[in-house]
């Protein structure tokens, strides 16, 4: 049975371990296994620790408490910029500091007091600033498509979630950063909006000027569901109620930031998840956001000059960051002498789409604009190469960052053999929303949980 146990969701998998029909110590070895069989082509992570997760799960099946735990048993990975007792936080670089953590991050306390299981960090860019995850020591892949990346900056997350090594994985995203992966990998991604689960620094300050929320990656919604209302204390998050009425969907595939040209695979998704929601009796209209070439300049100053403030506050070493990256920030510190960040760019954003929200429930985009980069050492290649690939692949998900509105990354369809995926954008405190229009797509066009050829059961 332990072997039959990888490629479970994380919900069967919290209900055997509560109900005694598996035991937390089998579940968590059967991916502990898993991960050591695929990891050497998998790239997803940069600190495996098996001998705390299987104490850990021990302490699960002990509990007299088990039978009442959320995530009982579930192992999860912890993308390497949230902190976790014991383990050094190193946000994918060799120029910030080796020192242990001294305490868990509350997404990652409350997880385990949920009952999942740590089982390792996973890898992701340096100082989670570009859409694709590799490092000196290794480069985190598509489950799918091992020859692209697994995205960024949450891509080690992604990747372990997607070849079946835990069931749950946190990521960050500060621009797309969780919602990129999850389409690179087949997953369901969610970013929330407003006050949850920010992302901040040890003294409080938010990283990315506000930008960046923790968010869950999994391979359904009711997963992802459960992993967001336990990191951010909303219990009625779990449970995804399907639409009490007929929604009002907006269908749009105009590129956000001008130059930007997406492929016919990318709105043939969009198109058709409105054919889905159009099926099951929602109203969908073709309808634009009001984009404009300020929304664009507004985050990408923020994107650099968020580079600029990590490196004062996270590197102990510069001379050991990336060019690219130092190129980056170096572009941040300029641009906050002449440009700074102000919150009116922020505004005008949100003052302009707040209107084009509320006439719809929620928005449908294509996730990306063409197929994500090849999996290469990127880290190794000059900014305005990496920067360029980011851009034009990737030109999606940021506007929603700034209007700090929910999203969320669905898989649709597929194209030469990869996942194809949509992005659901909701009003501002619309998660529970955005999760109900994502089950409706998820019920009406089922995807496939795991990749072929990654060892899960019912997939190879």
């Amino acid at each position: 049975m332990t072997t039959e146990l990888v490629g479970w969701s994380a919900s069967d998998l919290a209900d055997a371990v509560r109900s005694g029909r598996a035991s937390a110590v089998d579940v968590v070895r059967a991916h502990l296994d898993q991960l050591a069989e695929v990891e050497h082509r998998l790239g997803a992570y940069v600190t495996v620790l098996r001998r705390e997760a299987m104490a850990a799960a021990e302490a699960v099946d002990a509990s007299d408490g088990r039978g009442s735990l959320p995530l009982a048993g579930v192992p999860v990975a912890i993308k390497d910029v949230v902190a976790v007792a014991g383990q050094p936080t190193r946000h994918g670089s060799l120029a910030t500091s080796p020192e242990p953590a001294t305490a868990d991050d509350e997404v990652v306390a409350r997880w385990r007091a949920a009952g999942a299981v740590v089982i390792g960090i996973t890898r992701c860019p340096e100082l989670s600033l570009w859409g694709t995850s590799d490092d000196p020591d290794g480069t985190a892949v598509s489950p799918w498509q091992p020859t692209r990346t697994a995205g960024g900056s949450s891509g080690g997350s992604g990747a372990a979630v997607a070849a079946g090594t835990v069931a749950l994985a946190l990521g960050t995203d500060g621009l797309g950063s969780v919602r990129i992966p999850s389409a690179c990998c087949g997953l369901f991604g969610i970013k929330p909006g407003g006050d949850l689960a920010v992302e901040r620094y040890a003294d409080g300050l938010p990283y990315w000027f506000g930008m960046s929320h923790y968010g869950p990656l999994a391979t359904s919604v009711a997963d992802a569901a459960f992993g967001l209302a336990t990191m951010v204390d909303r219990p009625e998050l779990a449970t995804v109620a399907p639409p009490r009425r007929r929604l009002r969907v907006a269908v749009s595939w105009a590129p956000p930031a001008p130059g930007v040209v997406v492929t016919r695979p990318w709105i043939d998704a969009a198109a058709e998840a409105g054919r889905v929601l159009r099926h099951v009796g929602h109203d969908i209209a073709h309808d634009d956001p009001p984009y404009e070439p300020a929304t664009v300049g507004a985050a990408v100053l923020r994107w650099t000059q968020a580079a600029h403030q990590d490196l004062e506050r996270l590197v102990v070493a510069p001379e050991r960051l990336q060019p690219r990256t130092l190129a980056h920030a170096r572009a941040g510190e300029r641009t906050a002498h002449s440009l700074p960040v102000d919150e009116s760019q922020a505004l005008r954003w949100r003052e302009r789409v707040d209107p084009f929200l509320e006439r719809y429930d929620v928005l449908i985009t294509p996730m990306f604009a063409k197929v994500q980069p090849k999996a290469a050492d990127w880290h190794r290649r000059g900014w305005l190469q990496n920067v360029t690939a980011n851009l034009a692949a990737y030109p999606f998900a940021a506007p929603w960052n700034l209007a700090d509105v929910p999203a969320a990354s669905v898989p649709i369809g597929s194209h030469g053999g990869a996942p194809l995926a949509v992005q659901i954008v909701g009003r501002r405190g619309g998660e529970a929303m955005v999760l109900a229009v994502a089950a409706e797509l998820e019920r009406s066009a089922p995807w496939v949980r795991h990749p072929p050829g990654w060892g899960v059961a019912g997939t190879s």
